[in-house]
């Protein structure tokens, strides 16, 4: 499970730092996966059930 604890909090922080950036008008994640049309709503779904992870292993 530690791979998985670990994947989770890497997709939060990139979760996290897309949203940041997102003040600029500037999308992290559709620029990196912009050439694929369906990708970018995956990898955003992954974030937020990373999100929802890490939530419950903070108030475990």
């Amino acid at each position: 499970m530690k791979g998985l604890e670990k994947t989770a909090m890497v997709l939060s922080a990139l979760g996290a730092i897309d949203l940041g950036l997102m003040l600029f008008d500037y999308e992290l994640v559709g620029k990196l996966l912009g050439g694929v049309t369906y990708l970018p709503e995956v990898v955003y779904a992954l974030v937020g059930l990373s999100g929802i992870w890490a939530l419950v292993k903070i108030f475990k």
